[in-house]
């Protein structure tokens, strides 16, 4: 079954989506492979250890990848919907595990008393939850023509 074609409006919607692609490699996923590779990660390494993760060295390394590279695949549009999967899971985890998004919406909505002090060490989900959205796009559609893989006929 074929699937129908992207009109030009919709393949520059996506290109412009993609490139939030870009910037989850840069401003989140290069720090952290840089201080993986420099031996200066301890506190995130720490950090996927508490989320409770075996070998949080090699998952601290799986998540950066997964920013970086996923990130960087999604937003130049090569091999797009398999990176955009890594990076996915990666803001979900972020997101759900990390950020503890449900706990916040319970609160928001006051179905659930969270203290002020904990939803400050919770952190704010939303980046991640709008980067989730952004890769699962990207699953279900694809990179649309405005891609390298598009270029290449993929």
């Amino acid at each position: 079954m074929s699937r129908p074609s992207l009109s030009v409006s919709e393949d520059v919607a996506l290109l412009i989506l993609r490139l939030g692609g870009l910037s989850l490699a840069l401003v989140h996923g290069w720090g952290k492979v840089v201080a993986l590779s420099s031996g200066q990660a301890s506190a995130f390494v720490s950090g996927v250890a508490a989320l409770g993760f075996p070998l949080p060295g090699l998952f601290a390394w799986a998540a950066a990848l997964s920013e970086f590279l996923g990130g960087l695949l999604v937003a130049i549009g090569l091999k797009a919907r398999i990176a955009a999967v890594f990076a996915a899971f990666t803001m979900l985890v972020a997101a759900v595990v990390q950020h503890h998004a449900f706990g916040h919406l319970l609160a928001a909505a006051g179905w659930r008393s969270v203290p002020a002090e904990t939803l400050q060490a919770w952190g704010n989900p939303e980046l991640a939850l709008l980067y989730l959205g952004l890769f699962v796009v990207v699953m279900l559609r694809g990179a649309g023509r405005l891609s390298l893989d598009g270029f290449l006929g993929r």
